[in-house]
């Protein structure tokens, strides 16, 4: 058995959900998570105090292959 696990970007998952089913892949894991890397991350303004977000949310895909 082998384990494939991807951290994707959320607007991808629905893609990448199709892609799987298209393999046969029938069952998956989805946990929404917060990370950073190469994108770093950026700097909001709330209620007139500027922060810098440095995690970004991300959806983490769990797939067992036999």
């Amino acid at each position: 058995m082998k384990k494939l696990e991807a951290i994707i970007k959320p607007f991808k998952l629905e893609e990448v959900k199709e892609a799987l089913a298209e393999l046969g892949i029938e069952g998956m894991t989805v946990t929404e998570v917060k990370g950073f890397g190469r994108q770093k991350g950026h700097t909001e303004i709330y209620r007139g105090s500027e922060y810098t977000v440095d995690f970004l949310p991300k959806v983490k895909v769990e797939v067992v292959l036999a």
